[in-house]
């Protein structure tokens, strides 16, 4: 950071008072985080809206857990001998011979597994605190707010704070954004708006999986008159001495520009192409998220945090046929974005992990499950402990010590435990993760090692 710079910096936070002595602090130790990195790194979050069956997903497969298994979930259990050729052999010891499978579709993540290029976490999920099913019933110890409620629920996995105006992704991207020479592409998103990218100054960008998208009308001739679309450029760009238009017009010519810096360093062609499968609208995201991380020089981008998605899990209903679909177009599409990022030499560079609302049921409604709270969830990347399967098995008892009941696990594992590792491979350091993070502080003991 130059002397010039710090300065101005000082003079914004100074002006905000008592909260300046935690700004401050924090916005200076992510600036000297970023400032020292001279290479490239960038998460991806693949949500997977709707809440993701953990049980059609990573299926229990020793006999005794299997059992257990199919025994709560009746007609829906996937059979032992479907996902034989998807068990998994970690690199890691499991304690009692558990043992796991995928479901049959993602068998191109198993390959991705047994090159140690992909982890699967156990019961991860959103928490406060720690908490036991006893100090659950006995509401002893706060949990998220409004739990097992699809909107309020992806609120929360993103912010991690029971805010709305702030996202995890785009709060650490903010400690990072200064090894950007350009912050508007700080944080990425494909899939429309998305609060997970917010961050206190990350603002999210927003592309198609065409690319950058152009505010429409601009550029072109209206009503056969090049002279409109120039004359609504000026109307929407300018100012006018009210706060509220001049910072719409503001906002109009970052977007103007942006979407002319983007366009030029996406260029006219589409690489990677022939990896990414047709007729499948995530790979269409990964896709382009893939075409701006091979542009991140191009951009001045050394950190950036994306956002891509996948609807359809609120499986209540028709589950067997629903569910191994939703599978197989998330495994073909991350496996040829982890294709993309080793073709491209930055498969060390790039993580992606998998999240959602919240898990299901692990017991049967008789044709899909409901809504539950842990999952299990996918981390991607060469730079990441792979080949493993990290964190705690739960138990499989319907009111079980590790559920509220009907198999709603109380995750083991927090969001913020692997946001703070994210955070810490990007280069944040710990003292600016505890601001971003502020639960971060109540998950003290050591969790997986993510990394």
């Amino acid at each position: 950071m130059s002397r010039r710079d710090f300065l101005r910096q000082l003079g914004h936070y100074t002006s905000l008072g008592a909260a300046s002595r935690m700004a401050l602090p924090l916005s200076l130790l992510g600036s000297a985080a970023a400032e020292a990195a001279t290479d490239y790194k960038a998460v991806v979050c693949i949500f997977l809206s709707g809440g993701n069956d953990y049980g059609n997903t990573v299926v229990p497969y020793d006999n005794a857990s299997y059992g257990s298994y199919q025994g709560l979930r009746s007609s829906i259990a996937l059979s032992q001998t479907s996902v034989a050729a998807t068990a998994l052999t970690p690199r890691n010891t499991l304690a009692g011979g558990l043992q796991f499978a995928l479901a049959p579709e993602l068998a191109p993540l198993k390959t991705l597994f047994d090159a140690g290029q992909l982890s699967v976490m156990l019961n991860i999920g959103a928490l406060v605190a720690p908490i036991t099913r006893a100090q659950y019933l006995a509401r002893s110890v706060p949990v998220p707010p409004r739990l097992f409620s699809h909107l309020d629920q992806q609120k929360f996995n993103q912010s991690l704070i029971d805010d709305q105006a702030s996202g995890w992704g785009g709060r650490i991207e903010d400690l990072l954004m200064s090894s950007n020479s350009q912050a508007a592409f700080s944080a990425i998103s494909a899939a429309g708006n998305a609060l997970y990218l917010t961050g206190r100054n990350a603002v999210q960008y927003q592309v198609s999986s065409n690319g950058a998208t152009a505010i429409s009308g601009l550029g072109k001739s209206i009503f056969g008159s090049t002279a409109v679309g120039t004359a609504l450029q000026s109307l929407i760009t300018a100012g006018s001495g009210n706060p509220l238009e001049d910072q719409l017009g503001a906002m109009a010519r970052r977007s103007i520009s942006a979407q002319s810096l983007m366009s030029a360093a996406l260029g006219t062609t589409s690489p990677f192409a022939s990896l990414f499968p047709a007729n499948n609208g995530l790979a269409a995201q990964l896709h382009v998220v893939a075409r701006i991380i091979n542009a991140h020089a191009s951009l001045g981008a050394g950190r950036q945090v994306f956002m891509v998605n996948l609807g359809g899990f609120d499986t209540h209903d028709h589950i067997s046929t629903v569910h191994p679909a939703l599978m197989a177009t998330l495994a073909n599409a991350m496996s040829a974005f982890h294709a993309a990022t080793t073709q491209m030499g930055l498969a060390a560079s790039v993580v992606s992990f998998t999240t959602s609302d919240f898990g299901r049921t692990l017991t049967s409604n008789g044709d899909g499950t409901d809504h539950g709270w842990g999952s299990h969830h996918f981390l991607m990347g060469d730079a990441i402990q792979g080949g493993q399967i990290l964190g705690t098995p739960p138990a499989l008892a319907n009111n079980g010590p590790d559920d509220v009941g009907q198999g709603r696990l109380i995750p083991t594992t927090s969001w913020d435990e692997l946001a703070a590792a994210l955070g810490t491979w990007m280069g944040a350091g710990s003292s600016a993760l505890a601001g971003a993070l502020p639960n971060l502080a109540n998950f003290g003991g050591a969790g997986p090692v993510f990394f």
